[in-house]
């Protein structure tokens, strides 16, 4: 592990030294860029093939025609479809229904089969949601159903586009729109605003006599959405994470956010968009990964905080199930590791294993990729009797995963079923006996794509803290400058202290006493073993944090990495 200082050369003339170079040193070079009110958001108008597609929905609206919204089975999927859902109810449209494919039947996307099924439904549109620009086939079938298909979608479209009715995605074509990075749930989100601008120069709600929904009521979904996500938080992304938040804070929330932050044991009032991505997220993501999604949406999407807090509790449980197949996994990927690769200098990780689940192969080849710091991929079968292996990949920093599948697609033909997805994560399927044959090509191609300082863990901070500022006030003001996320990282601080103490607490958690100079600070560092004949003084990374144990509210240091000083 190498550790460097983030580095800016100019400043924003803030009052706070601080803040100055915490901001600067993440690309901020105007103060504009640190707006967050709605105002700054930016306009629907430069997203490709939105007039379509909201006159398209408008008019399905206005004219009682039923709607079906098909979504991915994760968080951002989740959320996309509960906010139409809400949304286009509020506006009138008594005929809404969702359909999101069972992962381990279907797959992923509008496939041919998901219409087929769509089919009985009898819907006159469909709405994609965080899928569809790889929906081809299944749009085609569609178009021949004659049921119109919009296509929402903000992953990186193939070299063919579906033929659909319209295709509103950030990342399509000649795209003007500046957030290339908005998540599924943001695009559904600005369709849908868009939708409601239509109506009301159709004079459609005062001729109803329908109350114009407030679409700001749903930016608690979008930014639950857009963290689990992870998509990078550029200034647009983090204005809608940040209005969200307040929202929720405030008690302005869907009575199943509320009640998944209460089982991830979070306080609303409080909340924050790292909580939303290590708390509420993964409990929503349970349910599209083990079982049925429809359990999410529906705890999204109803009014009764009873059957929210159940539903929670539900998704809560799967989750825990989700936490010790992953942690089974990730010991038999390691094991196979140590076993298949000999060779430390392998570049590319690609394992499989028959007790695999496919709904997590994405977490555990998210931490092989850590571990290892190696672009990651792991397998799982497709069915019980399914010749096919599923995939999921997690790239390192400056490698675009995507790009390097569509790579072996062009060079190996027939290798790879199908693929799709983002720079630093992917899915991919190949038929089970290729699985040799593929491990070594991966590896090759990573080769080829990657240089020596790629392969190099970096991990960046932003410098000292001095001892003035290790308290709370720093906490809450960093706090406040978020939201931090992808993209935005949250600030990291490296400095020198005295180990006081260490002790173990939990299963395999790392809990220190640490001194500057005559202020002792409680720390925590998770799962890390304890150092070694207890060193005088340690080489800490670190962010400063609230702990509120026991009601008592104290500094506590989140420990990222430690190291004995020389």
């Amino acid at each position: 592990m190498r550790i460097e200082t983030r580095q800016s050369t100019n400043r924003l003339g803030l009052d706070d030294d601080l803040l100055d170079r915490v901001f600067t040193a993440r690309g901020i070079t105007e103060l504009a860029q640190l707006e967050k009110g709605l105002t700054n958001l930016l306009s629907p108008a430069d997203l490709p093939e939105i007039d379509q597609a909201a006159l398209r929905l408008a008019d399905a609206v206005e004219g009682d025609e039923k709607i079906l919204i098909v979504g991915d089975f994760d968080a951002d999927g989740a959320t996309s479809v509960a906010l139409c859902l809400l949304a286009l109810g509020a506006m009138g449209a008594r005929h809404v229904e969702f359909l999101v494919p069972n992962r381990f039947d279907y797959g992923y996307g509008l496939s041919p089969e998901i219409v087929q099924l769509a089919a009985g439904m009898q819907p006159r549109v469909i709405v994609t949601v965080d899928n569809g620009v790889a929906s081809v086939d299944g749009v085609a079938l569609a178009n021949e159903l004659d049921i119109d298909v919009i296509v929402t979608d903000h992953h990186l479209p193939g070299e063919v586009l579906p033929d659909a009715y319209a295709l509103v995605n950030p990342n399509v074509g000649n795209s003007n729109f500046a957030s290339k990075a908005m998540a599924g749930v943001g695009v559904a989100y600005y369709l849908l605003s868009w939708v409601r601008q239509v109506l009301r120069q159709r004079d459609y709600f005062a001729s109803r006599g329908i109350d114009e929904p407030n679409m700001a009521q749903y930016l608690d979904l979008v930014a639950l959405g857009t963290v689990a996500d992870v998509v990078p938080l550029d200034q647009n992304n983090r204005i809608l994470v940040h209005q969200g938040l307040l929202r929720i804070q405030r008690g302005m929330t869907r009575p199943g956010i509320a009640a998944l932050a209460r089982a991830g044991r979070r306080d609303v009032t409080t909340l924050s968009a790292l909580d939303m991505g290590f708390a509420l997220g993964p409990r929503l993501n349970a349910a599209g990964r083990l079982q049925d999604m429809s359990v999410g949406i529906r705890c999204l999407v109803t009014d009764d905080p009873t059957e929210a807090a159940q539903l929670a509790a539900e998704l809560d449980s799967l989750n825990q199930t989700r936490r010790d197949i992953e942690q089974g996994m990730v010991a038999d990927a390691e094991m196979i590791l140590t076993q298949i690769t000999p060779d430390p200098n392998e570049m590319g990780i690609a394992v499989y294993h028959e007790s695999f689940h496919q709904g997590v192969v994405g977490i555990v080849a998210g931490r092989l990729r850590e571990k290892f710091h190696r672009p990651a991929i792991v397998f799982a079968d497709a069915s019980e009797c399914s010749d096919e292996l599923k995939g999921s990949a997690r790239s390192i920093d400056g490698l675009n995963i995507r790009d390097l599948l569509d790579s072996i697609a062009t060079n190996r033909p027939g290798l790879l079923l199908k693929f799709g997805g983002h720079a630093m994560a992917a899915g991919l399927s190949i038929k089970r006996v290729h699985l040799p044959r593929f491990q070594k090509v991966f590896d090759k191609a990573v080769r080829a794509m990657v240089t020596p300082d790629m392969m190099d863990a970096v991990l960046l901070t932003d410098g000292a803290l001095e001892k003035e500022d290790l308290n709370l006030d720093t906490v809450a003001k960093l706090t406040n400058a978020g939201p931090w996320g992808n993209g935005f990282a949250e600030p990291l601080f490296a400095g020198e202290f005295t180990l006081v103490n260490q002790r173990v607490v939990g299963q395999d958690h790392l809990k220190l006493v640490l001194g500057a100079e005559d202020q002792l600070v409680d720390a925590i560092a998770f799962r890390q073993a304890p150092l070694e004949e207890q060193p005088e003084r340690v080489n800490v990374v670190y962010k400063p944090a609230l702990n509120d144990y026991g009601g008592q509210q104290t500094l506590q240091l989140i420990v990222e990495y430690i190291e004995t000083m020389s």
